[in-house]
This record gives structure tokens, C-alpha cells and sequence, in this order.
């Protein structure tokens, strides 16, 4: 199983990719300045975009445990 382990961390290093090109993207709407309802817009488009990449590495973390646990 120890493919599952690679595959697993590939997952998870591309979920931990998503999360921080998250934070370049709000770190530079932040340093811009922008108006409220701009931000809210940035904000509103980078949030599930955030959730889906946090997914994406547990997902790819459980993937590296049930590899481990079956190998």
C-alpha cells in the first residue's frame, strides 16, 4: 500500500497549495486597500475555493493514514 501513501501526500501537498494561494490572494487584496464590498466580493469567491483545499488535504491525509495502517 505504499502507493496509497504517495498519492495521499501528492493529494495533501495540492490541498496545502490551494490554502496558501488563498492567503497570497487575500494578502493582496488586503495590502490594496480596497473598498468593503470589493473585499467582500474577494472574500466571497476565496472561501469556498479555502474550504474545498482544506478538504482536499484531509482527504489526502487520511489517504496517508489508511496507507500506513494498511501497509
Amino acid at each position: 500500500m505504499e502507493w496509497l501513501v504517495w498519492i495521499g501526500a501528492a493529494v495533501s501537498v495540492l490541498g496545502l497549495g490551494g490554502i496558501v494561494w488563498c492567503i497570497v490572494r487575500v494578502a493582496r487584496a488586503k495590502r490594496q486597500n480596497l473598498p468593503d464590498d470589493r473585499m467582500r466580493a474577494i472574500l466571497q469567491q476565496v472561501v469556498p475555493l479555502n474550504v474545498g483545499a482544506l478538504m482536499l488535504s484531509g482527504f489526502g491525509l487520511a489517504m496517508v493514514v489508511a496507507g500506513v495502517l494498511l501497509g
